[in-house]
């Protein structure tokens, strides 16, 4: 296997990406994206324009958090997160350990037939490549499939159980248990060369040795990937490596 390199991280490694919220109507009469949760990434919103708000399901309960301009949510590992669409909602979405969500740490919400079988969830997940009509329904009835699984968790935490809730982490784990070894290169490569960095940069301040400064620069990217079909909406990628891979599920 050849280890991942990434040759210009982001500070800290983070992902990066613009998001404009999904305006499909959901089952429940609900625009928004597809709801899911991180195993082991925490993702944090900052609002930049427009209205909505974001649903999660975590042991604090059932939360509806308003977001607008200026607003910052964010959530960690396990909470189930869906956004909702209020009108013009753009976000750009910092995502911790990026590659990451890319590679499979981002789990939908699927009902429990489909996440008990890894093929089956691939196919429901993985939508085929361009931003055209088909790309657009095939994100529509992942998004809705999504809903479906996330109503009923929803319901059952509101009724006080939260067995279903508790039900699909652990299936979601089971799911991408297979991928470990390879997100763990990814997060050796990433934010913990990252952190690795500045350990050696303290050292060498402290030996009163800054020769590390030599290396000084500066580096510019702008959006690539214009207008794909993320998990909770239209996505801004940008082409830096590990950052904002197209979703794959793999």
């Amino acid at each position: 296997m050849v280890k991942p390199h990434l040759p210009h991280p982001l500070p800290g490694a983070v992902g990066l990406s613009h998001l404009s919220a999904y305006d499909w109507e959901a089952a429940d009469g609900v625009c928004g994206g597809s709801p899911h949760l991180h195993l082991v990434c925490t993702e944090a919103y900052v609002v930049t324009g427009g209205r909505g708000a974001v649903q999660t399901l975590s042991p604090d309960g059932y939360r509806d958090i308003p977001l607008e301009p200026g607003s910052v949510a964010w959530f960690t590992p396990g909470t189930v997160h869906r956004m909702v669409q209020g009108g013009d909602l753009r976000i750009t979405v910092l995502m911790q350990n990026s590659g990451l969500p890319e590679a499979g740490d981002a789990v939908f919400t699927f009902p429990p037939d489909v996440l008990a079988d890894p093929g089956k969830y691939t196919a429901a997940a993985v939508l085929p490549p361009g931003t055209g009509p088909e790309t657009a329904a095939a994100a529509r009835r992942r998004r809705d499939l999504a809903v479906e699984g996330y109503l009923a968790l929803r319901e059952a935490f509101v009724a006080g159980d939260n067995g279903p809730y508790l039900e699909f982490q652990r299936s979601a784990a089971r799911l991408v248990r297979a991928k470990v070894p390879d997100w763990r290169e990814l997060w050796r490569a990433g934010a913990r060369a990252a952190a690795e960095r500045t350990g050696a940069q303290l050292d060498a301040l402290a030996a009163g040795e800054p020769g590390y400064l030599g290396d000084a620069t500066a580096y510019e990217a702008a959006p690539t990937g214009l207008g794909g079909f993320g998990m909770c909406g239209r996505r801004d990628e940008y082409n830096l490596p590990g950052t904002t891979l197209p979703y794959g599920g793999e």
